[in-house]
């Protein structure tokens, strides 16, 4: 008769209350309370699960010599599946209703990713200018289970493959554990979203775990340790809670404090000392006990709740909805997770089989919905000019790329129109990204080529220098470079004639946005001249706006100025889309957009934005191309036009837009198209 093996630990309350703290912690952070460092409550939950799964996965080694895949995965699957497929079932679900097109879309290809454990791959890759908000991701925090599933694949195996020599898998597990973590260490600062998303550098901190608990095992430890100890776990992990702070400096070298603090805690938890027995106190049993659940329910209750509300009114709301995650929490681990895992007379063969079902009906639904385009018909036509304008930016930059060799080295340009070489350059912010479809289809007309440089709150001017609250110091500096190689750049490219500048002025000249972006800020100071620090950012702008274009004349034939089209303060095509789509749900926010805007409640600002331009424009020194007829009627100026959307947000225009006004490009490539006429005549 063969000896029944137990492979499971004893129970310990203490890891349950360290669950607790886990998750309350990510609650309360992602919840808006004050906790700086609450997101390292993933961390904690690293080293837990590599502690349980690694003592459990070694206990049956060392008994057998081996282990058995094949219950260790039917094993988690009873602990993790269920809750997990309900999950993403009811958030589906309430998304339909809630979320619009593009991104019920995106949720449709996260929940094919967190099927397949690889969405922490989808949210790395995401990572980006244009990516959509954290709270517009209601699947987003299923990457550290996706981290975890893919622990779960590579442990096993590589207990499998060294299992002949013990010596060599604990050699191995060292290896890996020291490897990740300098690989993580080192990557953070250059590659802060790799180190933070993807596996091998969050290896580590389970790994610790799972070294923890084989030493444990193999000295026979009671885990009883020193109260001395447990408290400096528990200030290790209040610390990091409290004061480390989010970005790109974690995980790295920050994230050892919690790792640490963890394993203190568990290397010294079942000591009888103040600080274990709050760990093992009822309630904090119950929140761990609940603490997969409540991780599960509480993203997509915040996402969802502040995407439908517009944000949460206060702290009472916010409490209210951490209140609801926890009861659903309590549901999902009372009449789900719990049933399944305690049902022992179910076989494995009917477990994996449900998990394969499960499994193959969440991919077809998120195939469907993805392959649909997030099912736009759902919402009706009052919706649909503003969802269209929220997709309606993207545009094909396949012909870009950075440039390798002088005098462009380093900065990616963008042919535009027929192949040859460049005759026009159009350079300027992301207005000229928003303008892109319009202007290349010119070109093409035309039969011009031309050269795209662009850069996001850079203005197309030489001598100045920015700090914008929206970019890093890094960026801010790149701008200031790349103006400079551009200027310099001017005497080898050859075949340039002529050049259209475009930029959001206004934003310049004023030093902030308006309306519904009235939080970003610039401030432009000159890169030389200590007499010009006396000079007002109007000033500075006007100034140099006269000395790029008297430079430019000595390089080009023509300067062209795209007037700023007009800006609508109160308009963004995604938050006027949602306003549309929620209009009657229960609790939906008050609407606060305006898809249009007076002709007189603009003139101030504009004036500030053309001022520099005008005394050029009157002199002949440019070219100013007047916006405005074709985004205003009279005395409005609308984000819609014959209920097509004209704008992504309240300053960008969609492709639509650049399509129709395309017109205002012409003379652009004309002057090239005459001056080519021109000499012509003279060589004939």
């Amino acid at each position: 008769m063969t000896q029944h093996i137990s492979h499971n630990q004893p129970y310990r309350s203490d890891i349950d209350g360290l669950r607790a703290f886990a998750v309350l912690s990510v609650v309360l952070y992602h919840f808006g309370v004050p906790l700086q460092g609450g997101f390292v409550g993933v961390d904690i939950f690293f080293v837990i699960s590599g502690f349980l799964i690694g003592g459990l996965l070694w206990r049956e080694y060392d008994h057998t010599g081996t282990i058995w895949l094949l219950n260790f995965y039917v094993r988690r699957f009873r602990r993790l599946a269920p809750a997990f497929f309900a999950m993403v079932l009811v958030t589906g679900a309430l998304a339909w209703a809630i979320l619009l097109p593009f991104e019920y879309r995106e949720f449709g290809k996260a929940a094919i990713a967190a099927t397949v454990y690889l969405s922490n791959v989808l949210f790395y890759r995401q990572a980006g200018y244009f990516d959509a908000a954290s709270e517009e991701k209601p699947l987003l925090h299923t990457w550290s289970l996706a981290v975890e599933e893919q622990f779960y694949i590579f442990l096993p195996l590589l207990i499998l493959i060294l299992a002949r020599s013990r010596r060599a898998l604990v050699a191995a597990l060292i290896g890996c554990w020291a490897l990740s973590l300098v690989a993580c260490v080192m990557m953070t600062p250059s590659h802060p979203m790799a180190a933070f998303y993807l596996f091998p550098f969050r290896a580590w901190e389970m790994l610790s775990g799972v070294l923890l608990a084989i030493w444990g095992y193999q000295t026979e430890r009671k885990w009883r340790g020193f109260a001395l100890l447990s408290w400096l776990g528990l200030a290790l992990v209040v610390i990091s809670v409290v004061m480390i702070p989010a970005g790109p400096m974690f995980p790295g070298v920050l994230a050892l404090f919690p790792v640490l603090g963890t394993a203190l805690l568990l290397a010294n938890g079942t000591g009888k000392n103040t600080v274990n027995q709050l760990l093992c106190h009822p309630v904090a049993v119950f929140f761990g006990l609940i603490s997969y659940s409540l991780y599960l329910w509480h993203w997509p209750i915040f996402t969802l709740s502040t995407y439908l509300r517009g944000g949460h009114a206060n702290l009472f709301e916010s409490v209210l909805w951490m209140g609801l995650s926890v009861a659903i929490a309590w549901l999902s681990w009372k009449f789900v997770e719990t049933p399944v895992r305690r049902a022992r007379l179910l076989p494995g063969g009917v477990v994996l089989g449900a998990m394969a079902v499960a499994s193959l009906a969440t991919l077809a639904f998120g195939g469907w919905i993805f392959k649909s385009d997030g099912v736009p018909s759902r919402f009706g036509p009052e919706a649909q000019p503003h969802i269209a304008a929220t997709g309606d930016f993207l545009q094909d930059w396949s012909r870009c790329y950075v440039a390798d060799d002088l005098p462009l080295d380093g900065l990616e340009v963008c042919p535009i129109g027929p192949e040859g070489a460049p005759k026009v350059l159009v350079w300027g912010d992301s207005h000229v990204r928003a303008f892109k479809e319009g202007i290349d289809l010119v070109a093409h007309e035309a039969n011009v080529p031309g050269l795209i440089i662009w850069r996001a709150g850079c203005a197309p001017l030489f001598g100045l220098r920015k700090s914008e609250n929206s970019a890093t110091p890094a960026q801010d500096t790149a701008c200031t470079h790349a103006n400079l190689q551009i200027q310099q750049s001017f005497a080898r490219l050859e075949s340039l004639e002529t050049v259209l500048l475009v930029g959001r002025w206004a934003y310049y000249v004023s030093g902030t946005g308006v309306g519904l972006d009235a939080h970003n800020t610039i401030s432009i100071h000159p890169t030389d001249g200590a007499q010009k620090l006396t000079l007002t950012q109007p000033q500075l702008i006007t100034n140099a706006a006269r000395e790029s274009v008297e430079f430019l004349k000595g390089r080009f034939s023509q300067v062209h100025v795209l007037r700023q089209p007009p800006e609508i303060p109160k308009y963004d095509a995604r938050l006027a889309a949602r306003e549309t789509a929620h209009y009657g749900l229960p609790l939906a926010a008050e609407p606060v957009t305006k898809s249009t805007a007076t002709v007189d409640g603009l003139a101030v600002r504009a004036a500030m934005a053309d001022a520099p331009w005008l005394s050029l424009a009157e002199s002949g020194s440019i070219n100013w191309i007047d916006s405005w007829p074709g985004f205003c009627d009279g005395s409005t100026c609308g984000a819609l036009h014959e209920n097509v959307g004209q704008y992504f947000d309240n300053n960008h225009v969609t492709n639509s837009a650049a399509l129709r006004v395309r017109a205002l490009f012409e003379p652009v490539f004309e002057s090239v198209t005459r001056q080519s006429a021109l000499v012509q005549d003279v060589q004939e």
